[in-house]
């Protein structure tokens, strides 16, 4: 009788186990200014879902084209972004507005998610022609 009563509460703690360990690497941003390490955490809670980026253990980008769903954002080990151009996105869903929602982060935290994709975003991309403007000073980059 004990073991049928125990029975879901051990199954709800066995799986919360599993999905806490499962899709994350860690966040390895450290010693940066604090508006790149808040930027970090932000990004790993609001933005990992959908894209990918392997300094926070993201990997919310699918592997194959063939195989992406419609909220597989851009993969940003490979892909560079300059920060008017992360800010633009992140105040607007996306370029094309189809998929990420508008102002999944607002205000200073906005100005945060840009200053740290900034600096990390492009990471793996060969041969980046993308060439950035600096990153404000009070951004934190």
């Amino acid at each position: 009788m004990l073991l049928r009563r125990l029975l879901p509460l051990l199954l709800i703690a066995a799986t919360a186990v599993v999905l806490a360990a499962c899709g994350s690497q860690g966040n390895s941003v450290t010693g940066q200014s604090a508006a790149v390490e808040s930027g970090s955490k932000l990004f790993v809670s609001r933005c990992s879902g959908c894209h990918t980026l392997s300094v926070v253990g993201a990997e919310g980008s699918a592997a194959k084209v063939s195989s992406a769903q419609k909220t597989n954002g851009p993969n940003f080990n490979k892909r560079k972004e300059c920060y008017g151009n992360i800010l633009y996105a992140l105040r607007n869903g996306g370029f094309s507005g189809a998929i990420m929602p508008a102002n999944i982060v607002v205000g200073k935290e906005t100005e945060q998610v840009a200053a740290f994709l900034a600096k990390y975003a492009g990471s793996d991309a060969m041969n980046s022609t993308t060439k950035c403007p600096p990153t404000p000073a009070n951004a934190g980059g």
